[in-house]
């Protein structure tokens, strides 16, 4: 999968740097493009159209993972540091990134009102780290609300506040990038889909840093992430493929939990654990049938696992018609849904 790092140039102009509601829109009228296997062109739509896709019986399956603010500012002896926490390990444990060239084991990184953290090892990855501190639980979950900052990416010129990162069915606090998939439905969308007979329900992936600056991306292949799979999920999964009714994943993460629930028979079943599922052309897709997704950059994992879904060759034509077109890409951008084979409206 070398050649799509490769395959395309994003230029500034498309990277969406303001979230639609700034720019007197709603969340769903961003633009949508959907594919179909068996379909040579593309539509174009908005993603509020989106039901003009979706039958009754649909099963819709989204990440109800609400975003933390996982940056955290402190000092070094004399330097300031800036942390990305990643990934929770335990109770006062988390995986992060640290901005700089320093690395002092057991040195204390004093944040304000007395919080510490010592690096305590190395991560599961470079350039990672596992920082331990001072508290743990609900008081360090308090703390990161109260003095931690979303995550900004060198695209995002203004800081936006936590609540443009979070999907609006966002429940259960944990990942430290938006599940941003989701970020263009609306509840009035939603109410929509299920009139028309969608069914919705959750997963939760607490997704973690996708990308760890000076063009270091993590590597798929070893990019552990929390994952939980409910009883009522698989059931309606289970239920809509005894039915031949399609199951939606409303993201890559949704696919990424879906699959690590899959047991010896080929059934969704319900599970929490960490996944380190890697998704690609070579892995064949069990429990969904589409995929709603964003944009994503020739660097990213994500841009793998869509080809599991369309080929290489119909998926990079698609992008070079977004690109053509004015797409805007990220977590505020435009959407991209890919169907199976079928009749569409």
């Amino acid at each position: 999968m070398n050649t799509l790092a490769t395959s395309f140039h994003i230029p500034e102009f498309l990277h969406a740097e303001v979230p639609p509601e700034h720019k007197g829109m709603s969340r769903d009228e961003v633009r949508l493009m959907v594919l179909q296997e068996d379909e040579d062109s593309a539509y174009h739509k908005r993603f509020e159209e989106i039901d003009q896709f979706l039958e009754d019986g649909d099963v819709i399956v989204l990440n109800n993972s609400r975003t933390i603010p996982p940056v955290l500012k402190g000092c070094l002896g004399k330097q300031n540091v800036e942390i990305r926490l990643s990934r929770k390990i335990s109770t006062n444990q988390w995986e992060a990134l640290l901005l700089g060239t320093f690395r002092q084991i057991n040195v204390p990184i004093q944040f304000p009102e007395g919080l510490e953290a010592t690096i305590s090892g190395l991560g599961s990855e470079p350039p990672l780290v596992t920082l331990s501190f001072s508290k743990g639980g609900s008081s360090l979950l308090d703390y990161i609300y109260r003095y931690g900052e979303p995550v900004r990416y060198e695209y995002i010129h203004h800081p936006w506040p936590l609540e443009t990162y979070q999907t609006v069915y966002g429940a259960i606090p944990g990942s430290v990038e938006m599940p941003s998939a989701g970020r263009a439905f609306t509840w009035d969308l939603l109410s929509k889909l299920k009139a028309k007979g969608v069914q919705t329900t959750y997963i939760q992936l607490h997704a973690g840093l996708s990308y760890y600056e000076q063009n270091r991306w993590p590597n798929p292949k070893n990019h552990p992430e929390a994952f939980n799979v409910p009883e009522e999920t698989a059931r309606l999964i289970t239920q809509a493929k005894q039915n031949s009714n399609r199951v939606i994943a409303v993201g890559t993460t949704v696919v990424r939990a879906l699959e690590s629930a899959v047991n010896e028979h080929g059934e969704v079943k319900a599970i929490s654990g960490i996944t380190r599922l890697y998704i690609d052309q070579n892995h064949r897709v069990i429990t969904v049938d589409g995929l709603l997704t964003g944009f994503h950059e020739p660097e990213a994992s994500h841009l793998h696992m869509l080809t599991a879904f369309l080929p290489e060759k119909k998926l990079m034509k698609a992008y070079g018609e977004a690109l053509h077109k004015g797409y805007l890409w990220h977590e505020f951008g435009d959407m991209n849904l890919i169907l199976p084979a079928g009749n569409l409206e």
